[in-house]
């Protein structure tokens, strides 16, 4: 499953690159799909912004990103960075008492706001004073009619912006008129950006894994999620009633099975199902390997006498495949993940106490036993058979793959 946008670039008089607008696209054709220009925005922001950052799209430049009428009354833009974004009003907005205020009140949370494909119209002349970017489609307006068409704008005090400019007699023309930016085929087409897209339900597992790494759990809130999802539900059970938790007597109900595994072995679930339901890849062996390094780096920290970073290091230890379990860069799928400064160090550095767990992880995989042995010194008691820590997380790792 993949997401797409296009992004073409936008230029000031200099033709320096001041930021993209984004164009939705549901394929790899570049064209815009017949589809509702509301739900194309909706889904642009879920498929892109919400998963990646729109920031990583337009390399930190300014976002020019369409919006219908629907989307701003709801105020859809305000899950996005004020200070990168620019909202732009389509043309085929009606303008209305509830837009001015919607408007107006996204100008005050300090969004910059553009007017696409600008007509001249009077009725727009109240949203003006409002307006950071008119944006002049010049494909719909004759190059000799445009300077007495801006002699409307006087008092406007916000920026022009030329679109649809093909070429270099029209980029000086525009120029003269007094625009300050340009978009069009002149200097570049839209781009396709294509990349791996993950579904709602990975989104949502995503959302478990972070609940995990919260310093203290919500068991209400995390009862209300599992319990929607039955396969999530059964493996709860099924991993309650196993071996390692061994029972009198079966536990059916979910807030129950909560409370009797604990808050630090919970978390520990919650994250194991989660990763396990999370991949795309095809290799179980990933999923394996994740589960046995989650364990292992649990053990080790337990017997380096670190026991309040129990909870972190099993998290440590089962993130550090994620990016090959979803096919994306490490620092993507971290960025989505609220989780402490000291997991994201360890994984993407592999700094810190947690960064020295999973280095005696990997150095014990790779049988590295020098690189191993001077991290292990000093750090685990040297009466600790490290063999039988590593033989247990194969094991507690089989047993689990049983139960999925």
């Amino acid at each position: 499953m993949y997401g797409y946008v296009a992004r073409q670039p936008i230029f000031n008089q200099q033709q320096q690159l001041i930021g993209y607008e984004l164009l939705f696209r549901d394929g790899e054709h570049n064209a815009f799909p017949d589809i509702d220009p509301d739900e194309a925005t909706s889904r642009l922001l879920s498929e892109q912004h919400l998963l990646f950052g729109v920031e990583r799209i337009t390399a930190n430049k300014l976002a020019f990103i369409n919006f219908a009428e629907d989307s701003l009354l709801y105020h859809f833009p305000t899950s996005l960075d004020p200070a990168t974004t620019v909202i732009e009003i389509l043309e085929s907005v009606r303008y209305s008492s509830e837009l001015m205020t919607a408007c107006r009140e996204l100008h005050e949370m300090g969004y910059q706001l553009a007017l696409d494909d600008y007509t001249f119209q009077p009725e727009w002349q109240r949203l003006l004073p409002l307006i950071s970017f008119l944006k002049v489609d010049i494909r719909q307006n004759a190059m000799d009619e445009l300077p007495q068409l801006l002699r409307q704008l006087k008092g406007f005090t916000g920026k022009l912006l030329a679109e649809k400019v093909e070429t270099m007699t029209e980029f000086h023309q525009l120029q003269a008129m007094g625009f300050h930016y340009f978009q069009g085929y002149f200097f570049a087409r839209p781009e396709m950006l294509k990349h791996k897209q993950l579904g709602h339900h990975q989104m949502h597992l995503l959302s478990l894994i972070a609940e995990a790494a919260e310093p203290e759990l919500d068991f209400d809130k995390l009862v209300q999620v599992i319990e929607r999802d039955l396969g999530l539900s059964y493996k709860l059970l099924r991993f309650i009633n196993s071996a390692y938790y061994a029972r009198a007597n079966p536990i059916q109900s979910l807030k129950h099975a909560m409370v009797f595994m604990g808050e630090t072995e919970l978390k520990k679930f919650i994250a194991l199902v989660a990763l396990s339901n999370l991949s795309v890849t095809d290799q179980p062996e990933l999923l394996k390997m994740s589960i046995i390094r989650a364990r292992f780096c649990d053990q080790l920290t337990k017997a380096s006498g670190q026991l309040e970073l129990q909870s972190s290091a099993f998290l440590t230890g089962m993130l550090s495949l994620i990016d090959a379990l979803l096919e994306q860069p490490l620092e993507q799928v971290l960025a989505q993940l609220p989780l402490e400064e000291a997991i994201k160090s360890a994984l993407l550095q592999q700094q810190g106490a947690l960064g020295k767990s999973l280095q005696m992880v990997l150095h014990y995989e790779q049988a590295d036993w020098r690189h191993y042995q001077q991290q292990a010194n000093g750090t685990i008691d040297g009466q600790t058979d490290v063999r039988e820590l590593y033989l247990d997380a194969v094991d507690w790792a089989e047993q689990l793959q049983q139960l999925s």
